[in-house]
């Protein structure tokens, strides 16, 4: 895994190979948005803490702003000249986000007030957490007023009038079930009753939450929906699809406001 890593840093490859059954302890790389964990098994059920160094994360954060802000114009250039379809922009947009944004804020403390903009930099609250990211994907919204919704609000405005799926189980297993029969490989976004959001994984058929966890020692995490302690403490949810969002996705194309 190493190895991918330095191919990544030194420009080889495009990304990591999405592996997460197992990942290993962070090797200090300057530039590398997606530090290395070791002996930290997802089976387990222990969220991932990820740390990094803050003045090059700072830098390499930036840069993958603006790496994202590319890629939507590249993908809808290509999508008027016909070279790719729509599916291939849901992909992209996809993996950009999982693997090149989101990362960096792995480990950032959370707290309830918590809304700093720059990972590992200040505390970050859950829904400051999901308002920021998609913001920095390059999704036009004002991150304050998304991240002071209610969940089903908050639902609400990221599915851009699309279907909410509501999730109401008296057993975190039969909820579990239910959630996995409603998604397909792809991101989420899920609200937990009115009490805490993040997002949902659905990758290789299993199933992760990537959320700013309030639980101690309350950080920006992954870790496996079944076993999260905050998935069993609900028994009300609210799932909205990000990754097959045709109406969220052709608005970040356009640069268009879901606010």
């Amino acid at each position: 895994m190493l190895f991918y890593a330095l191919l990544f840093v030194l420009g080889f490859i495009n990304e990591i190979p999405s592996k997460i059954d197992k990942v290993e302890k962070h090797v200090l790389v300057t530039g590398n948005p997606l530090p290395i964990m070791e002996n930290m098994n997802f089976k387990e059920g222990i969220p991932l803490k990820f740390k990094t160094d803050l003045d090059s994360i700072a830098i390499s954060y930036a840069g993958t702003k603006v790496d994202s802000g590319k890629l939507r114009l590249r993908l809808k250039e290509g999508l008027r000249l016909g070279t790719i379809n729509f599916g291939n922009i849901k992909t992209a947009f996809t993996n950009q986000l999982v693997d090149k944004i989101i990362p960096h804020w792995y480990g950032t403390p959370w707290s309830f007030g918590g809304h700093t903009a720059i990972p590992n930099q200040g505390e970050i609250a859950c829904g400051y957490f999901i308002s920021t990211t998609l913001r920095d994907m390059g999704i036009n919204l004002n991150r304050y007023k998304l991240a002071q919704k209610s969940p089903i609000d908050e639902a609400k405005m990221i599915s851009c009038g699309s279907v909410i799926n509501k999730i109401v189980q008296d057993t975190p297993q039969k909820a579990f079930e239910d959630i996995d029969r409603l998604t397909k490989e792809g991101l989420y976004f899920i609200g937990f009753d009115q009490g805490h959001v993040g997002y949902l994984l659905k990758r290789e058929g299993k199933l992760f939450l990537i959320h700013s966890n309030y639980f101690s020692p309350a950080f920006v995490c992954i870790e496996t929906l079944k076993e999260s302690r905050v998935f069993k403490h609900f028994t009300k949810f609210h799932l909205v699809d990000i990754s097959h969002n045709d109406i969220l996705l052709q608005r970040w194309l356009e640069n268009s406001t879901i606010l």
